[in-house]
């Protein structure tokens, strides 16, 4: 069965930052996976070049757009080939092919009466190439997506007859559970379908840069809308409307997307494809966005990240490992430099750099560099059986995108080499004259590590390619078959000496994100010492207990009706049963957002009523003029974990 695997195509209006980076890396680390099990496997990435965004950013730095264009989509390429990502398909948006089979979806959807003519006039956001109606917009002017202020546009439009599948919509929906992934998304969708679907806009007469109109439709003022043009990628990039040299590969297994464009791939796309007779993907696995030491990122903050700058210090297998390890597929992750170097010393060095260094120096000493598996059944099945049921377990992992926790359970390995080290001390062994039960305790950790780097490759393929060098085997889907399917052994080698695969870090090697600074007055200033004196804002420490500040998880949460401000959330204290809690940051965060994180929730407070409803806790925030931002665990913790 093939497998089919695609990331968004990144629009080009500026360069890769960290978001891009982890999307990519999951998507590449699922095909990676695939290929090793065999699997037929086709892996598509690449840019979005259309579009009223890209015109004007072109005009803006004063460049021809398709050299603009050029000049950012090969940023983003030559950054993923550096990277080692394995896509079969790089597709620009630019590409003649892609025109073409976008024009002839257009034809196909235009024959079958779902494509019209009309005029359309409405509130536009010209970043998020989205219209609005006048009660979607935040204060009868904002985009309630970005926060930019919207323009009207009045101009003649061809219609995507978007409401008639509406139905259909809410039927796969209901009939493919995981169609949406994590589950805790599809809400979302689906609750604003049942709102209601209207047709879509999906050409412009106001700018040029874009796909034209077909030949059979003589209408060249027209271009084609951007979420039409760009969300067809996913099909000519496999030859639709022209070649169709793979479209074997379709449907697509996965579609990987940050949460921010969710609406259109589960919604708008779809639809598409409906029209155009396709069957629809599996799955539209949407993960979550990026902060750094717990602030969002942006360029006026200066605390943005660049994966190059990451990797470039750090490494990017070290990158990847984390960014991988650190979050739960569809929640928000945090960068912090503390976290990671944690990660690298720890879980790395310690658990699988070390692990490696030992057995090269073990074999050395005791045989010469030389490993045998003959005697590891006979001394070590406990061992082996635990093993084995660690690989047994990692596929359904995988499967569900959770590479935290296959990550988590793969390390496991590690675990059993090290302890069998210190259970079974070979040095010892080697002593007493039993050198056949010291060398295949050496050689069952070789085993381990063989088996082990087989699993990781896909996360770590340069690195595991070290270490499958060293024990001289070669990760491919046949050495899968046998070490991990199958549960053999490995065959008498002679191990080869490598430098250390992850040298200790002791100090961050970026600089730090600035802290916020606060506006300092004489007048501030001359408060904030009368006030220490005459000792107004000081508590006792016993103060501070009568607090009780507990970590929740939010299992639920929606937003309150003629409320632009509240949302309201469940969550969870390991106390039973959820709390409702009523907060004011509906302007800073979207109900779907906080489904499956963490805050930090004052536990002790008297339930007060807000709009009517009963609150029973309050978040702790911390708000400045960048906006409001949650308090959060630097790392998830159990509900209920009290904090202080």
């Amino acid at each position: 069965m093939s497998k089919y695997i695609t990331t968004p195509i990144y629009y080009v209006n500026g360069e890769a930052h960290i978001g891009h980076a982890y999307t990519t890396f999951i998507a590449d680390t699922l095909a990676r996976y695939e290929k090793l099990k065999g699997e037929d496997t086709y892996f598509l990435t690449g840019t979005d070049e259309h579009g009223q965004k890209i015109e004007e950013s072109a005009q803006k730095n004063s460049k021809p757009t398709q050299e603009f264009a050029d000049e950012i989509s090969a940023s983003f390429k030559n950054l993923w080939d550096e990277f080692d990502i394995s896509y079969d398909k790089f597709i620009r948006t630019t590409d003649a092919e892609h025109k073409k089979g976008v024009q002839r979806a257009f034809e196909v959807m235009y024959a079958k009466g779902d494509i019209y003519k009309d005029f359309y006039e409405g509130h536009y956001c010209v970043s998020c190439e989205t219209f609005f109606t006048e009660t979607q917009l935040v204060d009868g002017e904002f985009c309630p997506d970005c926060g930019r202020s919207t323009n009207i546009v009045k101009e003649e439009s061809y219609f995507f007859r978007l409401s008639k599948y509406e139905n259909a919509l809410l039927k796969h929906y209901e009939e493919n559970p995981d169609f949406i992934l994590p589950r805790s998304r599809a809400n979302e969708v689906i609750n604003f379908v049942k709102g209601g679907l209207r047709d879509l806009s999906v050409t412009r007469t106001s700018f040029t840069w874009g796909v034209g109109m077909p030949n059979s439709i003589k209408d060249d003022k027209h271009v084609m809308y951007v979420w039409l043009d760009a969300l067809m990628n996913y099909i000519t990039a496999l030859g639709y409307g022209t070649t169709e040299e793979n479209m074997r590969y379709w449907p697509a297994s996965v579609q990987f997307v940050g949460k921010d464009i969710l609406r259109f791939h589960a919604i708008y796309w779809p639809a598409f494809l409906m029209s155009i007779d396709l069957p629809l993907p599996q799955h539209i696995g949407a993960h979550g966005w990026w902060t750094r030491d717990g602030e969002k990122m942006s360029k006026s903050k200066g605390n943005v990240i660049s994966p190059k700058q990451v990797a470039d210090v750090y490494g990017v297998e070290n990158l990847r490992y984390f960014m991988l390890r650190e979050v739960p597929f569809g929640q928000d992750g945090d960068f912090s430099q503390r976290a990671f170097i944690d990660r690298i010393n720890s879980e790395l060095s310690n658990d699988l750099g070390n692990l490696l260094n030992r057995i090269i120096g073990m074999s050395g000493k005791y045989s010469d560099f030389e490993i045998e598996s003959v005697n590891v059944l006979k001394y070590h099945k406990k061992e082996i059986d635990a093993m084995n049921v660690v690989l047994d377990s990692l596929d359904i992992f995988m499967k569900n995108f959770q590479t935290h926790r296959y990550l988590e359970e793969l390390w496991k390995l590690f675990s059993i080499g090290n302890k069998a080290i210190e259970e079974h001390a070979p040095w010892v062994k080697m002593k007493d004259g039993k050198k056949d039960e010291a060398l295949s305790t050496v050689a069952l950790v070789a085993n381990i590590l063989a088996k082990a780097s087989i699993m990781l490759h896909p996360v770590m393929p340069r690195t595991t390619d070290i270490i499958a060098d060293a024990l001289n085997f070669s990760i491919s889907h046949e050495s899968y078959r046998e070490l991990v399917q199958e549960k053999k052994l490995l065959k008498l080698f002679n191990i080869k000496p490598v430098p250390p695969l992850f040298p200790r870090v002791d100090e961050p090697l970026m600089p730090e994100a600035p802290l916020a600074q606060p506006n300092i007055t004489k007048e501030s200033v001359k408060a904030a010492e009368q006030s220490l004196c005459e000792g107004d804002n000081l508590i006792e420490i016993g103060q501070f207990f009568q607090t009780s500040l507990k970590v929740g998880t939010v299992i639920a949460a929606e937003e309150v009706e003629k409320s632009k401000k509240l949302l309201k959330l469940q969550v969870d204290l390991n106390e039973g049963k959820p709390r409702q809690v009523v907060a004011g940051i509906r302007e800073f965060y979207s109900a779907e957002s906080l489904i499956n994180t963490q805050v930090c929730v004052v536990a002790n407070l008297k339930p007060a009523k807000l709009m009517g409803m009963i609150s029973e806790g309050m978040l702790l925030a911390a708000k400045d003029e960048d906006g409001l931002c949650l308090i959060r665990p630097e790392k998830p913790k159990k509900a209920g974990t009290p904090i202080g």
